[in-house]
């Protein structure tokens, strides 16, 4: 895997270098908190960028009129399975990636362990055969284990994986969208708003699963936003960017997973959740249109009678 930034402004690399800096000060702390003396070893393996910053074709266009700017998208591998778990060991990271004045872009990571990474490709996973191909070693800690070389699915194997993902996926979000009526309907909007957030999420989760058997174990429908329009850039259009009050629409959307349940502050009216809708269909609509695609198109590369 390459590990050179030269490709990237030098604006782009103090960035990376910031927030790998900020990514182990945020686990050394939170692993001298860890209760037991294996969870202690817990250590970092690799940090690799990978999507559009590793590829080349990342956009940052936020104070034009399309407004939009590419995330650096991380996968962070860990030597067992006890640190993977975000709120115990990644949540401070995350919080301070977003307030570090150094870091303008964007950050958004997952984090597997080697064993589910090397699992994962071994499975067919293209999201992490790609990441393999792709990305770029931010930090590689010597002597750790190597990645295996992807081994693609065969024909009928990604076809059926496809179709397995978008059949019990796609109906979920029918469903939530049919949900999400009924209760502005009855007024019950702060109901909606959580309801329409799960729309959007199993929308971008089962878009991700079609293309690349792998969507992340996120509630940030930001993150699935950010990784789906990555993969198709026309999915960027359904959520205007603007101006103020179309970004403040999807941060409103955004903070529904759990602030429309917990928070007696989260407020929405009737208008915003119509727009919102509005936006959700369309999302919806093309998300079914470019499933169907998709498998038609490994289908074409299938041999006769798949």
């Amino acid at each position: 895997m390459r590990s050179d930034l030269d490709h990237l402004p030098h604006g782009k690399q103090r960035e990376l270098q910031r927030l790998t800096e900020i990514l182990f000060e945020e686990f050394a702390d939170a692993m001298k908190c860890a209760s037991s003396p294996k969870k202690k070893d817990g250590r970092i393996l690799k940090i690799v960028l990978f999507g559009s910053y590793a590829r080349g074709n990342w956009v940052d266009e936020p104070h034009t009129a399309k407004g939009y700017l590419s995330d650096y998208d991380l996968l962070i591998v860990v030597n067992q399975q006890s640190v993977v778990d975000f709120a115990t060991y990644w949540y401070r990271a995350e919080d301070r990636l977003m307030r570090d004045t150094g870091i303008k872009t964007p950050v958004n990571f997952i984090v597997h362990t080697m064993d589910e990474v090397n699992n994962a490709i071994a499975q067919g996973q293209y999201f992490f055969s790609d990441i393999i191909k792709e990305g770029i070693a931010l930090y590689d800690l010597k002597g750790s284990t190597l990645f295996i070389t992807p081994e693609p699915q065969t024909a009928e194997e990604a076809v059926a994986t496809a179709e397995k993902h978008f059949e019990e996926r796609f109906p979920r979000i029918e469903h939530m969208l049919k949900g999400v009526g009924f209760f502005i309907a009855e007024q019950h909007l702060r109901d909606a708003a959580f309801l329409l957030h799960q729309a959007v999420e199993r929308a971008y989760t089962c878009f991700l699963l079609v293309e690349t058997n792998y969507a992340p174990s996120t509630h940030s429908i930001k993150f699935l936003r950010s990784l789906a329009e990555q993969i198709d850039p026309e999915l960027i259009a359904v959520w205007p960017r603007e101006t103020k009050h179309d970004r403040r629409l999807f941060e409103l959307l955004k903070r529904a997973y759990v602030d429309a349940r917990y928070s007696e502050h989260y407020a929405i009216t009737a208008e915003e959740l119509v727009w919102l809708g509005e936006r959700a269909e369309i999302l919806r609509n093309l998300v079914e249109t470019r499933s169907r695609d998709k498998i038609e198109q490994l289908r074409a590369g299938a041999p006769t009678g798949i």
